[in-house]
């Protein structure tokens, strides 16, 4: 079947809504992806490709309470929607009852038909044209260093049509950037990272990364071999964006108020209103954020710290701020539980932003460093104790070493283990908050905005091989 044939995604919404035999949320996404890859400073594959997924949440009244049934598949027939609505609904019919039951969102007001017939947006290998020509400058330039590069960039654009049987219409549209960028000397001896996100990628710097890249190599000709200990250290926003991103993905709060997870307080309390920092540190999600905008609505079954959204489709999503000047404010929490516990309900944006006040510069934080390490990024994280958020994983890329100001030379790559609350309150400077990619995570959490942080005893706790 033809582009030109296949239904409108909003038509497939609509056609699932009509043969549903229940209370019912169907969502069509459009996804159009392009991407461009590179190895040996050299352009080896580029490509674009489309789909289409429909799901489909049916619920059902069962023994004791509502059940609830989703599936989803990816489209290339309308005549696959009646027979994807019969298994979500059979799926439901024969599921115990859902914790998180809830009545489905209601239109709060007339959603204009016309919004929900714009057709989806769409990206091309356009998207990454200059881009491509500026590494093309940077590949030559590179090879004059005695060094290659590596990486890829991808753009996707993401449209989404949701309806519920209760009368909610909501059309989102995400578009999804990254670049990541890798520079090795020709002996392979040597390795430096950099990343980006971008909506466009208009606002992607090649020759500031490539050159960013240079001078950690050059910094990496002399090699330091430290061991393990605690050190005073600077992250950059993209190691505390991976750390971040973990504590926001647990901030569960009925497991918090069921004492379960590292939210969790004495005598069924939580850690909202738990003073984290003595800094003023905020940290929040928000739809609207300039540069990092996402779907203000709920178009996800379940959160990443586990809370299920299937009864909150279509619900609008506002700013949430998850901590203010220091003090934790909020949870993640869906209607079934904000009802069951008298508070708001608290979906999150697909977006992450934590702000200090701080104006330094990662560079100007060197500057004013006697001594201690400076990070590239985090990567193969691992939670150790939930308890207290305990995590583990490696360092990457490039660990530096600052003495009077300056970088001196590489050291060696460590294993730490930290807790991001716990870190939290050891933070004794905080920079300039900015758009980044973060390295570990960037498969999930595209959208984040994070400052350089420096830590006085951030714990090295073994000396790691890992290059």
């Amino acid at each position: 079947m033809s582009d030109a044939e296949f239904p409108h995604s909003a038509e497939l919404v609509e056609q699932a809504l009509a043969v549903a035999n229940g209370p019912t949320v169907a969502y069509a996404t459009e996804q159009s992806e392009t991407n461009l890859r590179w190895a040996g400073s050299a352009l080896t594959t580029n490509g674009e490709m489309s789909s289409t997924e429909l799901t489909v949440v049916a619920t059902a009244a069962v023994d004791g309470g509502v059940g609830v049934g989703t599936v989803s598949q990816q489209l290339v027939d309308a005549s696959q929607v009646a027979d994807l609505v019969t298994l979500a609904e059979t799926a439901a019919k024969s599921s115990p009852p859902s914790p998180d039951a809830a009545s489905l969102v209601e239109a709060s007001e007339p959603r204009p038909y016309e919004e929900f017939q714009i057709p989806a947006e769409r990206t091309s290998i356009e998207v990454l044209a200059q881009l491509a020509r500026d590494l093309g400058m940077a590949f030559a330039d590179s090879a004059g260093r005695n060094q290659r590069l590596y990486g890829f960039a991808e753009h996707s654009v993401a449209t989404t049509y949701l309806g519920t049987s209760t009368g909610v219409r909501r059309r989102g549209v995400q578009p999804t950037g990254r670049l990541e960028l890798n520079a090795k000397s020709t002996d392979g001896s040597r390795s430096a990272w950099a990343g980006a996100a971008s909506r466009n990628f208009a606002d992607v710097d090649v020759s500031s990364l490539v050159a960013d890249l240079a001078t950690r190599l050059g910094w990496a000709e002399r090699r330091v071999d430290l061991p393990p200990g605690r050190y005073e250290t600077i992250l950059p926003p993209g190691a505390v964006a991976d750390l971040m991103i973990y504590a926001w993905w647990t901030a569960n709060a009925r497991d918090a108020e069921e004492g379960q997870n590292a939210y969790a307080a004495p005598a069924g309390d939580t850690k909202i209103g738990t003073t984290m920092s003595d800094l003023p540190l905020r940290l929040c999600s928000d739809p609207g954020y300039p540069g990092l905008e996402c779907v203000p609505f709920v178009d996800f079954g379940q959160a990443p710290d586990g809370t299920s959204f299937s009864f909150d489709l279509g619900l609008p999503i506002d700013r949430t701020d998850w901590m203010v000047d220091g003090v934790w404010h909020e949870l993640i929490r869906n209607r079934a539980w904000a009802e069951h516990t008298g508070r708001q309900a608290t979906p999150p944006a697909d977006n992450l932003i934590l702000d200090g006040g701080g104006r330094a510069s990662l560079a100007q934080m060197v500057a004013d460093t006697e001594r201690g390490l400076l990070l590239t990024c985090l990567w193969y994280i691992r939670e150790v104790d939930p308890e207290r958020l305990l995590l583990t994983g490696l360092t990457r890329d490039g660990v530096y070493l600052v003495e009077d100001g300056e970088v001196t030379g590489a050291v060696n790559n460590f294993r730490f283990n930290e807790s991001p609350l716990e870190l939290l309150g050891r933070i004794t400077e905080v920079g300039a908050t900015e758009k980044v990619l973060c390295r570990e995570w960037n498969d999930f959490v595209n959208r984040t905005a994070m400052p350089p942080i420096r830590v006085p005893d951030f714990n090295m706790s073994t000396v790691s091989q890992a290059s």
